[in-house]
């Protein structure tokens, strides 16, 4: 790097006779333009750092964006820079020479040409006597900088002339905000895609494998003592259940989607309850107490697999006998409770699948409609999950629209 230790920014002197400084103000409009127009914006930063060069009668011209770890600055765009200095401007560290003092102090900062650089203890480089830092800054935080590199020792601008350089620094502040917004946007939208597919693999394809592992062991047994009809029974079953997960992960490849249950989240509640009484030997009743309450396709859905989960739960790890759900609208909320009497809520057997990765997924469904799951120890023994979520005047309202 060509940088030093640093001096305070001088505008005494006058503007050198290369500068064309009423070109400046239209050149900050141009840029202005560009970035609204959006686009590739390290394009953009190459595009313009050439005149602004000319203009400021600079020999070359680098920008460098801070990086990921926020310790560096990196080389995004130059102009006119001397191959033989590359290696050394491609990377800067953020708190070296007179790159540090910019970003420290936000402002602009020229480098002594009389001292080497802070980190490495090079020499001025020949060619550049003087050397001008310009912070990128949005909202008092530094996102990257721009050096201009002059070959005169007492090289300086005017006030006006640099008030228009930091405009054009304030200008690259925000294109650089905006990116790194898109950017943490686009990384946010594709790892909630990402949690909502295992969301969805998990309580469908999963489940409908759990179920087939159960019947292909009756399956088994039933070969083993020679029982052809129930053979016969669990073979039926297994090809249906197979197709069923076969059908559902070609739904969720298609359309990224579930499938929605036949007869909503009660129908998908009374086909999880006779799942689990055949394939568990566990009797389970439900009670509806709100028989006429109705939830949207969205909301139906994220029901249906919160309720299948923690009654595959029950199947798993409660070596329960019976197992109860409560359907019931208690004023604004629909609530549904899935209580069993197995063992409690260390059923679960440490390091197993569905854990804390099935009851994770449960509460973000839950988060997602408003509202909440609850894994509560049971009055008499086994285990209690509770779900609540807003079904008030005013959801229905939002929803309906």
């Amino acid at each position: 790097m060509i940088d030093g230790s640093i001096s305070t920014v001088a505008y005494s002197l006058p503007v050198p006779s290369t500068m064309n400084a009423p070109a400046l103000p239209g050149l900050v409009a141009e840029l202005s333009a560009g970035l609204a127009a959006g686009g590739d914006l390290p394009a953009l930063l190459q595009r313009f750092l050439a005149p602004v060069v000319d203009l400021c009668g600079a020999q070359s011209g680098v920008v460098r964006m801070l990086s990921a770890d926020g310790q560096r600055f990196d080389l995004v765009a130059e102009h006119a820079l001397p191959h033989s200095l590359l290696p050394s401007a491609r990377s800067v560290e953020r708190d070296c020479g007179v790159c540090g003092r910019a970003a420290g102090e936000a402002d602009m900062a020229w480098s002594d040409p009389a001292a080497p650089c802070v980190r490495s203890g090079r020499p001025a480089r020949s060619g550049f006597a003087r050397v001008l830092a310009v912070p990128l800054v949005h909202r008092g935080e530094v996102l990257g900088l721009y050096n201009l590199f002059f070959d005169r020792p007492d090289a300086t601008l005017d006030a006006p002339v640099a008030m228009l350089l930091k405009t054009f620094g304030e200008l690259l502040g925000l294109a650089l905000a905006n990116e790194r917004l898109e950017r943490e946007q686009l990384r946010a939208a594709v790892l909630a895609e990402r949690q909502h597919m295992a969301a969805e693999l998990h309580d469908s394809v999963a489940q409908s494998l759990y179920f087939a592992k159960m019947r292909l062991m009756l399956l088994d047994a039933a070969i083993q003592r020679g029982d052809d009809a129930a053979a016969r029974g669990y073979c039926a079953e297994l090809r249906s259940v197979v197709g069923q997960a076969h059908a559902g992960l070609r739904e969720l490849l298609t359309q990224c989607r579930a499938p929605a249950a036949p007869g909503g989240f009660r129908g998908a509640i009374e086909a999880s309850r006779a799942g689990l009484q055949q394939a568990a030997k566990i009797e389970v009743e439900v009670e509806d107490r709100s028989p006429e309450l109705q939830l949207d396709g969205e909301r139906d859905l994220q029901v249906h697999r919160i309720v299948q989960e923690a009654l595959a739960n029950v199947a798993r790890h409660a070596d329960a006998r019976h197992a109860w759900i409560t359907i019931e609208r208690r004023g604004e909320a629909l609530e549904i409770v899935v209580d069993d009497d197995g063992c409690g809520l260390n059923a679960a057997p440490a390091g197993s699948e569905s854990g804390h990765f099935g009851l994770g997924i449960m509460r973000e469904r839950a988060a997602r409609m408003g509202g909440r799951v609850d894994v509560l120890p049971r009055v008499g023994g086994g285990t209690r999950v509770r779900l609540r979520i807003p079904v008030g005047p005013a959801v229905e309202r939002a929803h309906a629209a």
